[in-house]
């Protein structure tokens, strides 16, 4: 079992904040920020990077990129160390390319200037809540403020890791400020209801959770969590990491410690072999362990590994959940929600966002900051 879990935050301010961090399309005006390009020293080391945030998020998007740690935009509860300025420099590059310029493609820079955040505050360290044995990712507070942490073990050849600590967490944090302005649709509100779990979901094994039709054991903990991490999954995991999420909500599960045995339910496995012939002594086991056998009948069976002749079950599946089809009807309402009151094509942008992952030269990114004069 894991010790960390990881958390990615709403903090939900009053919602009279919306009011500075969102505007209608008539009053986008000038920038809420003071006009900095002027003040800056071209003899800086960092000049370049810093005159790139002005011209690349500041002046289109009303935005503040802030890659110096401030102490009073940070949580003092927590040990933090500031962003190494090249990890800061691209995930910044990143930033633009995997987020903000697929919606720019979509619906124009209008949007993310009318409903995107203000500053994005990056921090170098990750933030560990030591009572939880969780490790928060990102905050978005009252709509305004994203802030990413763990930011100085970005490795920028490493997708996986990318989307887990990064750009998930960015489309995580967007869709609490939009749903924040837009309210959560009333059919995915319900549709869950009884599976969530506020205090223990970091002790939730998440294939299990995926068989409740639940994408992530922190999408566990609540509904609109559920919402946010549904849309952020949607977007960022490809083809392949959604089909093994699939295969896990098919599955049946079971617990040797039974289902009120919470750190027993940790250890959910979707196989079984007998001991003897006593129907409670099984020992549970998980796909490597298991050889599957068709014959010529099409008739599937399965043994253990290494011991041909034990028979080996499928654990039944009997939480009265369909999860695949839960799991994609929760993706079919955001679609429409995104259509109906964002004017947005939720496909077309995974479809985007998938295409720019794969294709991204950071060292063609990093150009456009050496090139500035």
């Amino acid at each position: 079992m894991k010790t960390i879990k990881y958390i990615s935050t709403l903090a939900l301010a009053a919602l009279a904040l919306l009011g500075t961090a969102s505007c209608s399309e008539d009053d986008l005006g000038p920038t809420i920020f003071p006009d900095t390009e002027d003040q800056l020293d071209p003899n800086s080391y960092t000049y370049k990077f810093d005159k790139w945030l002005i011209q690349e998020f500041l002046t289109p998007y009303n935005l503040d990129f802030r890659y110096k740690m401030q102490d009073v935009g940070a949580d003092m509860n927590y040990n933090l160390v500031p962003a190494e300025y090249n990890k800061a420099m691209d995930l910044a590059l990143l930033t633009k390319y995997l987020w903000f310029d697929v919606y720019d493609d979509l619906v124009g820079e209008d949007f993310l200037k009318s409903y995107g955040p203000r500053i994005i505050h990056l921090i170098g360290s990750p933030a560990y809540n030591p009572q939880t044995g969780t490790m928060t990712l990102g905050l978005a507070e009252g709509g305004i403020k994203v802030s990413l942490f763990r930011v100085n073990e970005l490795n920028t050849n490493n997708l996986e890791m990318m989307n887990e600590f990064y750009f998930k967490t960015m489309h995580h944090e967007f869709s609490h400020i939009l749903h924040q302005t837009k309210t959560i649709p009333t059919d995915f509100q319900t549709i869950s209801n009884g599976k969530y779990d506020d205090n223990n979901w970091q002790d939730q094994w998440e294939p299990r959770i995926n068989s409740l039709g639940i994408v992530t054991n922190y999408a566990s903990s609540q509904m609109r969590e559920d919402f946010a991490e549904t849309i952020a999954n949607y977007i960022t995991l490809t083809d392949e990491d959604w089909e093994q999420i699939y295969t896990y909500a098919a599955r049946g599960w079971e617990a040797p410690g039974g289902e009120d045995d919470l750190e027993a339910s940790v250890y959910y496995c979707w196989y079984y072999y007998k001991n003897n012939d006593a129907a409670n002594e099984k020992s549970y086991i998980s796909d490597n362990q298991v050889v599957t056998t068709t014959d010529d009948k099409g008739n599937v069976s399965y043994s253990l590994k290494g011991s041909p002749t034990t028979i080996v079950y499928a654990v039944e599946d009997k939480d009265g959940v369909d999860g695949v089809a839960v799991l994609k009807q929760k993706i079919s309402i955001c679609r429409t929600w995104f259509k109906d009151e964002w004017g947005l094509d939720l496909d077309a942008l995974r479809e985007e966002v998938q295409i720019r992952q794969k294709n991204f030269n950071i060292e063609e990114l990093r150009k456009q900051v050496e090139d500035m004069q």
